[in-house]
């Protein structure tokens, strides 16, 4: 570790493949390609979304929320990955890691929440067709959203804000591709029993919490299903939820495989690899999954597109 005369350096090193720097190329490519498609795929849902009033529905306000989430996800770390993986200067300053340290905490943890609060939009609708209207309505549905960003960005301002108040002694390299609060919390020379318990229950309300509640919507979900004797209707209500499922498998699935292993069984890399998946893969996938596979929104773009060429 490269040591400097203060607490807190000025700037950090990422040291990301620096051990397998043959990656780094194919990396840069893979970024510069699936980021604008990322982009470009989540501002389509926003504005299809918008501009289509069949889609005026609470299902397709939160699709909006986290379409703009996944937005603000992968610009936190993307464009920062880029500048280092096509240059030899690896840095980021303390003030840029801090920011980007609060952004992307808060756009994942706000993520986790949104696929909850989805999970419970899918259940009403589904169990609760007659009184769904009722229950979510616009004013219910807005304040849900509101008190889920909210959520983020608490749990996001206490883990960090905790973090940064570690003193580095002066440690400035960070083995990662970006700058992450278990990585910060690794290399501080203070007491960390507080840090480590923040992160802790953070992780247990963001992740754990979320997830069970969508687990138990789907139980419920799949008990109603069971009762509709159509084979029409049960292919109708099963296609409202496959591709919510789709992107809570791809978004929680790999978070949980990786926190239920042992912390000596992770390798180095692990973490690396995983920041690449949520905030490369997922962004990307998620406009195709909702898009493919939704029949509304198919239809919505497809007016969208012939009302363009129209008009040209």
């Amino acid at each position: 570790m490269s040591l400097i005369n203060v607490s807190h350096p000025e700037e950090f090193i990422l040291l990301g493949f620096a051990d397998r720097p043959w990656l780094e190329l194919p990396l840069f490519v893979i970024l510069l390609i699936t980021y604008p498609m990322a982009m470009m795929g989540n501002i389509i849902i926003i504005l299809v979304s918008k501009l289509d009033s069949r889609l005026h529905s609470p299902m397709y306000f939160f699709l909006t929320n986290l379409s703009f989430l996944d937005m603000c996800y992968t610009t936190s770390i993307v464009p920062q990955m880029l500048v280092n993986l096509g240059s030899s200067k690896k840095t980021i300053s303390y003030m840029g890691c801090a920011v980007q340290l609060y952004f992307f905490r808060m756009m994942g943890g706000t993520e986790c929440l949104l696929l909850a609060l989805m999970s419970l939009d899918r259940y009403v609708a589904i169990c609760r067709p007659l009184h769904y209207s009722l229950i979510m309505n616009q004013r219910i549905f807005v304040l849900l959203v509101s008190i889920v960003w909210l959520s983020g960005m608490i749990c996001a301002v206490s883990e960090v804000t905790v973090t940064l108040q570690l003193p580095l002694c002066g440690l400035n390299k960070l083995d990662h591709l970006v700058c992450d609060i278990a990585v910060l919390i690794k290399i501080a020379c203070g007491e960390k029993s507080v840090n480590e318990l923040t992160l802790f229950v953070v992780c247990i309300f963001m992740l754990a919490v979320p997830f069970c509640l969508i687990f138990a919507s789907y139980v419920c979900i799949g008990h109603a299903l069971l009762k509709i004797k159509s084979s029409v209707g049960r292919k109708k209500a099963f296609g409202t939820c496959s591709s919510h499922l789709i992107v809570v498998f791809l978004f929680f699935g790999p978070a949980i495989s990786m926190y239920l292993q042992s912390p000596s069984s992770i390798t180095r890399d692990q973490p690396k690899f995983m920041a690449l998946f949520y905030g490369v893969v997922t962004p990307t996938l998620n406009p195709f999954i909702y898009t493919l596979r939704n029949k509304d929104v198919k239809g919505a773009l497809g007016n969208l597109v012939r009302r363009i060429f129209s008009s040209k």
